[in-house]
This record gives C-alpha cells, structure tokens and sequence, in this order.
C-alpha cells in the first residue's frame, strides 16, 4: 500500500538545512504537556504508528483536542500522517527529532571535532512506517498483572494489554488481598473509554498458582506493596517485573480530582503496556528482554520503589526469573 502523506507533513528526510526556526517551531510544538505524550507515545509505535482514535484511547485525550494538537505537531513537522481506510494512521517522524538533536548539539560536535551529520541520522530511515501486519506467531504469551487488592491499577492493565496485545498476549489481574469488587472509579473510567468491563472482578493470585491455571510467561506487579510480598510458586520461571505507579484510589477529594488521578494512572499504565507490547519478545535473548521490561518499569512516574528495580535486579538477577 502507498502512502499518503499529509500536504503538512511532507518533510524530506535528506534536508541539509535546518535553520533556528525549524526548532523553535518543533520546541514550541512539544512544549505542551498533552502533545508531548503523544509525540513519545507515537514514537513508541514506531515503525507502525497508531490510528487517531488509539491515541485518544491511550492518553484519554477528547477527540477533538487531540485533533488540534495533531495539527500542530504535523505543521511542526514531527508527525506523519495517512489514510487506511476509514482511520487516519500516524506515526512520529524520526527524521525530525533527529535533526533537532543535531541541530542543539552542533557547536558541541564542532568543539571535539566530530561534526553531527544530520543525513547519517535520518538517511536510513522511512519517511513514512510500513503497514503493520498481523501478528504472525504461533506463541500466545500470558501475562498476569498483579496488585494487593486488584481493584484499580491492575484491572485497568489487564483491559488496556488485552486490547493492545490481541493476537499476541493474553492478560490476567490478581491480587494478593483481593477486595470483594473492582474500584467503581476504574471501571466508569474503563467503560467511558469504550472498554467493556462486565467480566472484571477482584480475584486472588492463588487461582493462578492452582493446578490447572493458565502457565504465565511475564508477571508484572504495579503496586509496590505487591512487590514486597511473597508470591506463591509460578510454574515455569516466567519472567518478573514491577511497574509500579501511584495508587488513584488513595486520592482523596472531589469526584472530579479521583478521576484526574484515575485518568493519570491509565495513562502511565498505557505507556508502560504501548512499549511492552511493541518488544520483539520471539527474537530478543533472555536477558536482553529482563533489561527492557526494567526499562519499562522506571518510565515516568514510576514509584521510587520501581525507579530502583532496575538497579536492584542488576544486583540480584534472579528477582527477574
């Protein structure tokens, strides 16, 4: 399939010129809060890039403000854009943000001779990503998401990975001290944004355990209290991670402030998940793929308790396995 780029978004990926305007525009541009996230969310899907109603999903942007800020990240020249049928797919456009980080560095370079040569950066890349194609493997892998009651941040990721990961991952939530139902707040935000919540409920980590449960491949844990209790045995050493956020549940306030800290969570569950699912699970080596899951854990807003996984797995390897 062809693609169609946008009149606004036609940026030669070979320019050699690239003048003070050009970054005042894209640093303008990503100067916003909300079109930030969207430029490192799009750059997550890179090279496949995501259809406008995904990204709305995602971030749980309104349609209509996300339009506006697509438009001018666009005309900024940092986002790519195309028809697939009815939806329009866009994709950050590497070659840009290259270019800026030459461009601030220049002098740099100059000063311990090693020029930035803006066209070895971008030369070898798209200017617009290929379709993405149907995932082919044969491999289904399990994830089971956990937190101590398994009411909030674990519900939420186990809706979020089962759509992102259809085809491919398979996810589960299970808590450790499970409530006797899901956070009302967590299921309102959930359905709003088009999820369908009638089969959630709060379990216990133990049916997992039990014989007969479905063999988990990756266990990621999002509360920070569930990472320091003891897990029961998994069969078949699947691979450990902490992701963990901030709880929305222990905000107190107006029903408006709870859904702010409700949304909040979503969106950094839905960073975590849009990298995760976008690893090349079937090719990276075992250990190359316990980096890239720490990595996903420390991202912003991670708890301190999972900003120092990274480093504590390093110490004691077998906390990932």
């Amino acid at each position: 399939m062809k693609s169609s780029l946008s009149p606004t978004a036609q940026i030669d990926p070979m320019q050699n010129r690239f003048e003070a305007s050009d970054a005042v525009k894209i640093l303008s541009a990503l100067s916003q809060p909300s079109r930030l996230e969207i430029f490192r969310l799009l750059v997550r899907y890179l090279p496949y890039g995501l259809a406008a109603g995904d990204v709305a999903r995602l971030l749980a942007v309104p349609h209509n403000t996300l339009s506006t800020h697509l438009t001018l990240l666009e005309q900024a020249g940092l986002v790519l854009s195309r028809r697939e049928g009815r939806s329009i797919i866009y994709a950050a456009n590497r070659n840009r943000a290259l270019q800026l980080s030459a461009f601030l560095l220049e002098d740099c370079c100059r000063m311990t001779q090693q020029p930035c040569d803006v066209s070895a950066l971008t030369g070898a890349a798209l200017p617009f990503p290929a379709k993405r194609e149907s995932f082919m493997s044969q491999t289904i892998y399990n994830v089971l998401i956990l937190c101590t009651g398994n009411s909030a941040r674990s519900i939420m990721a186990e809706a979020i990975l089962n759509r992102e990961g259809a085809g491919r991952i398979r996810a589960f939530s299970a808590g450790s001290q499970p409530r006797d139902v899901p956070n009302p707040h967590a299921l309102i935000l959930l359905k709003d944004l088009g999820y369908d919540t009638d089969g959630f409920r709060s379990k216990s980590w133990n049916e997992f355990a039990a014989q007969g449960a479905p063999k988990m491949d990756f266990i990621i844990t999002v509360c920070d209290s569930a990472a320091g209790e003891s897990c029961p045995f998994w069969p078949g050493h699947p691979l450990v991670a902490h992701w963990g956020i901030p709880d929305p549940a222990a905000v107190n306030g107006t029903d408006a402030e709870k859904r702010a800290a409700f949304m909040e969570a979503y969106r950094r569950l839905g960073a975590r998940i849009s990298a995760f699912v976008n690893l090349d699970i079937e090719t990276l080596d075992l250990s190359t793929l316990k980096h890239r899951l720490e990595d996903i854990g420390a991202m912003d807003g991670a708890t301190p308790m999972a900003a120092q996984w990274k480093a504590a797995a390093k110490l004691d390897p077998a906390r990932m396995s």
